[in-house]
């Protein structure tokens, strides 16, 4: 088993004294470990987080495939999907032997397919089994388990059902809960219009706050900017960023200066480029990698610049995948300054 061996201090990576102040969402099919690698090159001290897996994937599943990541990384959270005391204690152990800094149970995704397997935002309904959940993980780790949850369940839009929610769970042992700030809507709307249709209402979680000034409170949902961020921390302790950290990923860049007090990032789009581009040959020559997986994940590097559509052309044209990563970057940097 490739893992790294855990910190006597699961943070020990990053010099925040809340690694909660800044994160990157867990996003399936975006947050791989390759998507981490790249958005920690622009943040030493964002938390990262895994995809959503299951405990089926892996108890029954390839332990490796799922739970392998780069040192790099640090601080990472694993995120689980389950919603058996015994499999989550299991997974929770999984996930601290191989290195992670965190487990986070998911309590908030409305999708059809993880409700069939009854975890993700319906377990909202069921608090007294989120906390059974929550102490095995807990009696069985020595790093964080957290919460990540919506703030309501279909039409129930009163503040008493979010806070008894996190208050017999942080009975249990957990201290750490991101709130995305939306209902989930578990019949009638897909996953994408889950995080569009159901309105925000970040009221709800700053009174978690101030309800709870004991726990660790993080908000999650619709913030885009620096100055919507720097808001939001005014009332809560930190901020879970999502879709918007993922397709404009260089405002990551500006994250340790701002919020972390770290010295300005000496850091362009073109050396984040290079450096991507020594690590895919690295993967390819590793593990066998295409460099065509990993470069999805930086399309949005140059976002908002001249020429930036017809460079993310180059790097998404399948037609290329044959050549080494090097000369694709060439072409697409030729590409985007003849356009720009």
């Amino acid at each position: 088993m490739s893992a790294v061996l855990p910190s006597s201090d699961p943070f020990a990576s990053s010099s925040v004294s809340n690694p909660w102040r800044l994160s990157v969402a867990p996003m399936m099919d975006w947050t791989d470990r390759h998507c981490r690698y790249f958005h920690r090159l622009l943040s030493r001290h964002a938390l990262l987080y895994t995809e959503m897996v299951t405990t089926g994937a892996l108890i029954h599943g390839d332990v490796p495939r799922h739970l392998r990541f780069n040192t790099e990384e640090h601080p990472v959270a694993l995120q689980l999907g389950g919603s058996e005391p015994a499999d989550l204690a299991q997974c929770a152990k999984l996930g601290q032997d191989w290195g992670y800094d965190e487990i986070n149970i998911n309590c908030g995704c409305p999708s059809e397919r993880v409700q069939r397997g009854a975890f993700g935002a319906c377990l909202m309904n069921e608090a007294l089994l989120v906390a059974d959940c929550v102490k095995a993980m807990v009696d069985a780790v020595d790093i964080p388990v957290t919460v990540k949850h919506r703030i309501g369940i279909d039409k129930e839009e009163g503040y008493g059902f979010v806070r008894d929610f996190v208050g017999t769970v942080a009975d249990a042992g957990c201290t750490v809960f991101i709130a995305h700030a939306r209902n989930a809507w578990l019949k009638g709307l897909s996953p994408k219009e889950n995080r569009e249709i159901p309105p925000l209402r970040y009221e709800l979680v700053h009174q978690l706050k101030q309800d709870f000034p004991h726990l660790t409170i993080a908000i999650n949902g619709g913030l885009t900017t620096s100055a919507q961020l720097a808001e939001q921390l005014e009332h809560v302790d930190g901020v879970m960023l999502g879709r918007e950290a993922y397709h404009n990923p260089f405002w990551l860049a500006e994250w340790d200066a701002t919020f972390f007090g770290a010295a300005p990032a000496e850091l362009t789009r073109d050396s984040v480029e290079l450096t991507m581009v020594e690590y895919m040959e690295r993967e390819a020559a590793e593990h066998g990698t295409s460099w065509y997986s990993i470069a999805r994940h930086m399309l949005g590097l140059r976002h908002g610049l001249p020429g930036a559509r017809k460079w993310r052309q180059v790097w998404s044209d399948h037609r290329y995948k044959t050549l080494p990563a090097r000369d694709v970057m060439a072409i697409a940097r030729g590409t985007a300054l003849a356009a720009a």
